[in-house]
């Protein structure tokens, strides 16, 4: 039975990729930290599952103790200090968890079996301001954030490890992609959730930041796949991975507010304080490497997804809104 580790599997990513090897018969272990035990929501369906190990990405003892117990084949670094507003806000401990954390991790695997077979979750907001449009492998990476600048760390480590030590790491350059497990705070779910909201009569307005972004949204079911694909692979390699199709925030808005019956004019308004300091004005990548190599496609596309994360927030917020009608 192949053995898997997971980093952030409590997060949108590390339960569905929880649940896809599972599926394939994997022994799926994920890496907790003591403080956050307990915050299982995402992966509550499956807990029977999976196998449970402490660690932190902020120790690299911790990390060597949790390889040397689990023995994985497999390990999927998804851990990360990801909001990338807040990154501006928290540069240090961002820098210290999405960045340094990959060189303990990747240090723990060296000393401890360097035969395991790692994954990195990069990011395409490590393309940044570049001027080349869609984005693949081997465009310019121009990070505009903190979180942009710590992902290009740890992209950039994985690759020097795969050369320096013969290891088998990779790099997943994953573009924007969400489902119904998509944290609040992010502007997907945010407008989703919205939408449920209003529409639901628990509230009238939300807040957004900058509407002309645009980004290639797609569904995480599907990209966790890719990160399986990934390791999979004779040879290790860099992948990106996207639905090659960009929308804006704006047009986001628009459609989900649309499959309520709402028009989004009539409940959007612009925050300034939702602004980043510096912003990525448009990312939009090129999988035709993944889709050669990998054989990987999209499943999903913006607007299936966006209906099912409308539908999944109606339905979640359905009962207490049928409570406050009747209180």
């Amino acid at each position: 039975m192949t053995r898997a580790l997971i980093t952030g599997i409590t997060g949108q990513d590390g339960s569905y990729l929880a649940e896809l090897l599972l599926g394939k018969g994997y022994e799926v272990w994920g890496l907790i930290r003591s403080t956050s035990l307990g915050t299982y929501e995402r992966i509550e369906h499956i807990l029977g599952d999976v196998k449970i190990v402490e660690g932190d990405m902020l120790d690299e003892g911790s990390l060597v103790r949790a390889i040397k117990r689990v023995h994985p084949d497999e390990v999927y670094n998804l851990a990360s200090h990801s909001f990338v507003h807040n990154s501006f806000g928290q540069p240090v401990l961002t820098t210290d968890v999405t960045a340094l954390g990959v060189a303990r991790l990747l240090e723990a695997i060296r000393e401890t079996d360097p035969s395991i077979r790692f994954y990195q979750a990069s990011s395409s907001e490590m393309y940044g301001r570049t001027p080349e449009s869609p984005q693949d492998e081997d465009t310019l990476l121009v990070p505009s954030s903190p979180y942009a600048v710590a992902k290009v760390y740890g992209h950039l480590l994985t690759k020097n490890y795969r050369t320096a030590y013969g290891m088998y790491a990779v790099s997943g350059i994953l573009f924007n992609h969400e489902s119904p497990r998509r944290g609040l705070h992010f502007v997907t779910r945010k407008v989703t959730d919205a939408v449920a909201r209003i529409s639901l009569g628990l509230s009238d307005k939300v807040e957004l930041g900058n509407l002309e972004a645009k980004r290639d949204w797609g569904y995480a079911g599907d990209y966790v796949e890719a990160m399986w694909l990934m390791l999979q692979q004779p040879e290790p390699d860099d992948f990106v991975i996207a639905t090659g199709v960009q929308h804006s925030v704006r047009e986001l808005a628009e459609y989900a507010f649309g499959l309520a019956g709402l028009d989004y004019r009539d409940h959007v308004t612009v925050n300034e304080a939702n602004l980043r300091p510096s912003d990525v004005d448009a990312l939009c990548g090129n999988a035709s490497k993944a889709k050669t190599t990998l054989g990987w496609e999209p499943k999903v596309y913006f607007e299936e997804l966006i209906s099912m994360m409308v539908d999944a927030d109606i339905e979640r917020l359905r009962g207490r809104a049928a409570s406050r009608a009747g209180a």
